[in-house]
């Protein structure tokens, strides 16, 4: 959900695409069984979640239309469903995942004409006032919770610069052992003038910027990782997919600390993979997201 391209309206733009798109999609089919679904792909990944390049049971996939960008995540995490259901059944504590990620300055829960709305906005890489950032509006909503399955979805009509349709889904459903298998996906329509300003920021600034998948393409005799819109979104939905993680893991903290455990253990998370999620050091990012969760307590 975001890496922002430049200074001014243009720099929002990937955080705005990706962050407002972060989600979690892969529903069902129209009167199938979710749960057995999502087991079935459980099953058939077995071979990826063993083995594969994140030293941890998890599948990323990304999708890329002419008019469409979609991003998955298939993951086992070591958390029972009910913990799961808890914590991302709460609309605010939806708001405590997206301001892990470097580019949200600030979410509120609150109640609109349709239900309850999420409110976002995100921005640069640093410190900076909420009018220097864009936002956007998700609807939110639990679909589904029962003993051995749940979903959430987050929904947006509109987004800036030629974007709309975002759709932000998560199922979960029960494993042995209290694991859960989580599938996150989010998705979204561009226009002609959203690709336009994504291939600026990529041909500029994000140019050396890489995803997670192996292309078909070598460099130097070797496979390399790809670029380009594809490539931004599989980092944007990895650093999504561990701020689940890091929030789940901070749940049975006491309050006091709850956030800085988040906070270390998301920043953790994401050095793990330092070529395509890296973007300032520890010190950075800790006092950056420190002042942006007090501002949280005092504006809305």
């Amino acid at each position: 959900m975001h890496e922002r391209l430049r200074s001014g309206s243009l720099g929002a733009v990937p955080c705005l695409l990706l962050i407002c798109a972060s989600a979690v999609a892969g529903v069902a089919a129209p009167g199938s069984d979710p749960a057995a679904t999502l087991r079935q792909r459980h099953v058939s990944m077995q071979e990826q979640l063993r083995t594969n390049q994140f030293g941890r049971p998890l599948v990323l996939d990304s999708i890329e239309t002419a008019d469409r960008l979609q991003g998955d995540i298939y993951a086992i995490v070591d958390y029972p469903l009910d913990k799961v259901s808890a914590g991302l059944a709460s609309p605010d504590h939806w708001c405590d995942v997206m301001l892990l990620h470097i580019n949200t300055k600030y979410c509120h829960a609150m109640a609109g004409p349709s239900g309850t709305v999420l409110r976002v906005n995100v921005g640069g890489k640093k410190q900076e006032a909420l009018a220097d950032s864009g936002r956007i509006e998700f609807r939110f909503s639990a679909a589904a919770a029962t003993p051995d399955y749940f979903a959430t979805a987050l929904d947006a009509e509109n987004g800036p610069l030629g974007t709309s349709d975002y759709r932000v889904r998560l199922e979960a459903v029960a494993l042995p052992n209290a694991r859960t298998f989580v599938h996150l996906t989010y998705s979204y329509t561009i226009n002609l003038a959203a690709r336009l300003a994504m291939k600026t920021y990529l041909g500029t600034v994000g140019n050396d910027k890489v995803g997670f998948t192996l292309s078909s393409t070598q460099v130097g005799g070797q496979a390399s990782h790809i670029g380009g819109v594809r490539g931004l979104v599989e980092r944007n939905t990895m650093r999504y997919y561990l701020a689940i993680d890091s929030f789940l893991g901070a749940t049975d903290a006491v309050a006091a600390v709850r956030l800085e455990h988040r906070l270390q253990s998301w920043f953790t998370a994401v050095e793990r993979y330092p070529r395509q999620l890296h973007e300032m050091d520890r010190a950075e990012y800790l006092e950056m997201k420190r002042a942006e969760h007090l501002r949280q307590q005092t504006e809305r």
